[in-house]
């Protein structure tokens, strides 16, 4: 099991709602949330244009080319009874993800305590300890 949450992602005049994959292991400098090229797309994000930082990712699978917006979007978790901060992040975009990946800041910026990551548990960090959350189901973007 693992911890999705519910984001919300806006860049402009896009929103759009998406389960994401807190990954602990996504080591950044910065807020990032790691999109699919599909849902760059969605949010006018693509094709690559000025601005746009090419660059490559070390990952776990070896180097992943990669395109960076600094800044590009705003980010909250949404669940029925509570919102995160809204974040300003940078969107990295990724030619073979197929769905969304949280960087270790992002987590840390939108307030979210992983709590227990192999039931898929998880809360806000200002919630009681006891108050958990039950992860998202995947959305994929093929």
């Amino acid at each position: 099991m693992v911890v999705r949450v519910r984001l919300r992602i806006v860049v402009n005049d896009k929103v759009v709602e998406t389960s994401a994959l807190a990954n602990s292991g996504y080591e950044a400098e910065t807020p990032q949330v790691l999109i699919p090229i599909k849902l760059a797309q969605v949010l006018g994000l693509w094709p690559p244009r000025e601005g746009f930082e090419e660059t490559d990712y070390e990952t776990a699978g070896g180097p992943l080319h990669v395109w960076v917006v600094p800044r590009a979007c705003k980010v909250s978790v949404v669940v029925s009874d509570a919102e995160s901060p809204v974040v300003e992040a940078d969107v990295v975009i990724s030619p073979i993800a197929d769905e969304v990946l949280l960087s270790d800041k992002m987590i840390s910026a939108l307030q979210i305590a992983l709590e227990d990551v192999g039931s898929g548990l998880w809360r806000f960090r200002w919630e009681p300890k006891d108050r958990l959350r039950r992860s998202e189901p995947p959305k994929y973007w093929r």
